[in-house]
């Protein structure tokens, strides 16, 4: 398999969870705003839609899609535990969350990535990321260590580096306590310190 990457972007959630599984892949950075692989290879080629993840299985089949990309790999290694059976509430429920993180808080994090926002753009884009931290926020105030209780999901992958980008843009997780331990216990998991020190985001 081939995982298609920009460092510290929302394929560090699957290239997380291919070091979970123990997966057997290579990985391939790509310039997005220039459109081609670190190799020089049009990226075009490989995913249309011009952005991250792509996963190229050994079939060339590509995958795209973060959330699905997250759930093909840990459905490849049911083992891992990574994802619930698929018909049961728990797997909904994975859903619900991945579904969560893609479409409100993983979009609200935009205007920050934008080259044409500017400063009234990041601050009502601070003011929507909040929003979405406060629901997450809520659902861990339980005690819970991850989003499905006290088993690591791929949610919760994906739900670390979205969460972490606050780091990056100026939003103070200190103001969301079991975010911010959240973020702290899954940025120490092996798979992840690996991943991140593969993607050159840490020494």
């Amino acid at each position: 398999m081939k995982l298609f990457y920009k460092p510290g972007a929302c394929s560090l959630a699957s290239h997380i969870v291919l070091l979970e599984v123990g997966a057997t892949f290579e990985s391939v950075e790509v310039d997005t705003d220039a459109g081609r692989t670190k190799q020089g290879e049009d990226y075009s080629k490989v995913n249309p839609k011009g952005y991250v993840p792509a996963l190229q299985l050994n079939s060339g089949d590509v995958l795209t899609e973060g959330a699905a990309v997250l759930q093909y790999i840990a459905d490849q290694y049911p083992q891992s535990g990574l994802a619930p059976a698929s018909g049961t509430l728990a797997r909904v429920r994975m859903q619900e969350y991945l579904n969560y993180v893609s479409s409100e808080l993983h979009k609200a994090f935009g205007p920050f990535f934008s080259s044409s926002a500017n400063d009234e753009d990041k601050k009502q884009a601070g003011g929507n990321v909040a929003d979405k931290l406060d629901y997450v926020e809520s659902l861990l105030s339980d005690g819970r260590a991850y989003l499905l209780g006290e088993d690591f999901s791929v949610a919760d992958a994906y739900l670390f580096v979205t969460s972490n980008w606050s780091n990056f843009v100026g939003i103070d997780l200190s103001n969301w306590p079991n975010v911010a331990a959240f973020v702290d216990r899954v940025a120490n998991r092996p798979a992840s310190q690996a991943a991140m020190k593969a993607e050159g985001l840490i020494s």
